[in-house]
């Protein structure tokens, strides 16, 4: 049950029902949850329009009727809800049923009942039933299949290659080259090395959304940072003229989770590389307006084809991606939560030439608030 929806069934207990049977003052059909409350003899003196658009039965019908006739919801197994948890004639010291998924005429329907006593173990005197439509919850399992899916499919390719080519040095060793050994156990490095990407972003995943993201602070220098991720892309075969790194100073100090702030830098310029052209252009300098007052501004640009319009919105969600040269789709959403957990921002736009920019800003964190 919402907290807004408790408050409406408190109110519920409160004096004599009027027209709407909800309690005086009160606007149930403003409510976003469907809203049921039966008097002490059983019988519905409130349905809201939430109600009837999430069950599918019209207030009149159900208005002055028993609870159990008017709402005959069925638990998974096809047993009568109402005779299960008897409101009016069960234990006397029972508040409530939590939240739970029950049928109604063939359609699921999260429910869950609050019992409004005359006293601590009195007879029952409103009770109050919470209803909502189970489409969120689909959209979150939808969601976690579509995640298992692409960890599945990301997982295979590389697996496939480290098993083949151990299982081939196992049965052949003496027919191969040092040189073609070595060409093989590098490949079956990085193989190996791109299933640890994946599963510390499933790991990162999992702490941003329960909300448990640690940051461990300590002094970052932001531009000795970006020079050392722009000369890890020339050492992988970037062009070093292809970069352009720009210094606004003076900076401020800056207390961050360096490893974290790798991971941001990383993602961004792997991405401009990848998914842009020309030159990318890194700026670093003060930003003031963040969360913590003043702040670094870390600006990556590049010269491509940039992002269009209607997908802007959707670049810091989970599997978006920008072109179909490969990735998880994970990438920018991880980034977005690294960069909120420090209490930071992150904005998406288009570059002065045309490509996308992406600009993020950490507040400056004193040395008294690690640990």
């Amino acid at each position: 049950m919402t907290a807004e929806t408790s408050a409406i069934a408190a109110a519920a207990g409160s004096g004599p029902p009027e027209a709407s049977g909800c309690g005086p003052g009160l606007a149930p059909d403003d409510l976003p949850d469907g809203l049921v409350v039966a008097d002490e003899h059983g019988r519905v003196v409130c349905f809201n329009a939430a109600a009837a658009r999430i069950t599918g039965i019209a207030p009149g019908d159900a208005l002055g009727r028993p609870v159990g006739d008017a709402l005959p919801l069925q638990d998974l197994e096809g047993r009568r809800w109402w005779q299960l948890t008897d409101p009016y004639g069960g234990l006397a010291i029972r508040r409530g049923q939590p939240e739970r998924n029950l049928l109604l005429g063939g359609r699921e329907v999260l429910v869950s009942a609050r019992y409004v006593r005359a006293a601590p173990t009195g007879p029952v005197r409103r009770l109050v039933i919470a209803l909502r439509g189970t489409e969120a919850r689909r959209r979150t399992e939808l969601s976690h299949a579509e995640l298992i899916a692409t960890v599945a499919h990301e997982l295979r390719s590389p697996l496939t290659s480290v098993k083949g080519f151990t299982a081939t040095l196992l049965r052949k060793w003496e027919r191969f080259t040092d040189d073609q050994k070595r060409l093989m156990l590098e490949t079956v490095d990085a193989d190996a090395n791109r299933v640890t990407r994946l599963i510390a972003e499933l790991l990162d995943i999992s702490r941003i959304d329960s909300g448990r993201l640690e940051v461990r602070r300590q002094r970052v220098d932001m531009v000795a940072a970006v020079r050392r991720h722009v000369q890890a892309q020339t050492t992988a075969g970037q062009r070093p003229d292809r970069f352009l790194i720009r210094m606004r100073e003076p900076l401020p100090d800056l207390w961050a989770d360096p490893d974290k702030v790798d991971q941001v830098l990383g993602n961004l310029l792997e991405n401009a590389v990848r998914h842009g052209a020309g030159t990318v252009t890194i700026e670093v300098g003060p930003a003031d307006g963040t969360s913590g007052g003043e702040g670094t501004s870390v600006t990556v640009s590049d010269e491509g084809p940039g992002i269009p319009e209607e997908s802007m919105s959707r670049v810091f969600t989970r599997f978006w991606r920008g072109s179909k040269r490969g990735g998880t789709g994970l990438g920018l959403y991880i980034v977005k939560g690294i960069v909120e957990a420090h209490g930071g921002t992150i904005t998406v736009g288009r570059a002065p030439a045309g490509g996308a920019q992406f600009r993020f800003s950490l507040p400056v964190a004193a040395p008294a608030f690690l640990g």
